[in-house]
């Protein structure tokens, strides 16, 4: 059973786990309290327990988002074998100042008028809590890993494992 902490460590390390991730689920729930998932970039820059999302204005995830703040993200980088869920509440936001802060250039495929497109809304995410699975990732870990299996009918440790709660201040 992973641990739950608060500290500024595990903060930072699941900032580090899924800053350099281009693309995260965003799992939501519609009118109907059906789950809803589509794939979103987090544009940060920085991390303080806030993560922040170009969306349409108008658009379902955003209508979601309005109607029900809940939301998980789902971040995997399999190369790495590194995986982390975040849990938060979402708030839409218009902030023209705000977008051209967190502007970069390849936003423009989705939003051509640039930073100012009045059909931009930002979502916000206030993270409440995360967890994450940091696992070795070379062929040798994962050979030795079959092996012991095999060999003791136990299966290897799969690394670190553990939960974060983002509500309480670090101590």
């Amino acid at each position: 059973m992973p641990e739950t902490r608060s500290d500024a460590e595990a903060k930072r390390k699941v900032w580090e786990m899924i800053k350099d991730i281009d693309v995260t689920m965003m799992v939501t729930q519609d009118g109907e309290g059906r789950f809803r998932g589509r794939p979103m970039r987090a544009v940060n820059k920085e991390f303080d327990g806030v993560l922040w999302f170009f969306a349409s204005a108008g658009s379902p995830v955003t209508g979601e988002a309005k109607d029900d703040g809940r939301v998980l993200l789902a971040f995997s980088d399999p190369s790495s074998q590194n995986y982390v869920s975040i849990y938060g509440m979402a708030e839409v936001v218009k902030d023209v100042a705000k977008q051209k802060a967190l502007w970069s250039e390849p936003l423009r495929v989705w939003f051509p008028a640039g930073a100012e497109d009045p059909k931009i809304e930002l979502i916000r995410v206030e993270c409440q809590g995360a967890e994450y699975w940091d696992s070795p990732s070379s062929t040798l870990v994962h050979a030795y890993g079959y092996i012991k299996a095999v060999t003791t009918g136990e299966p290897p440790h799969p690394g670190e494992n553990d939960k974060v709660d983002f509500t309480k201040k670090a101590g």
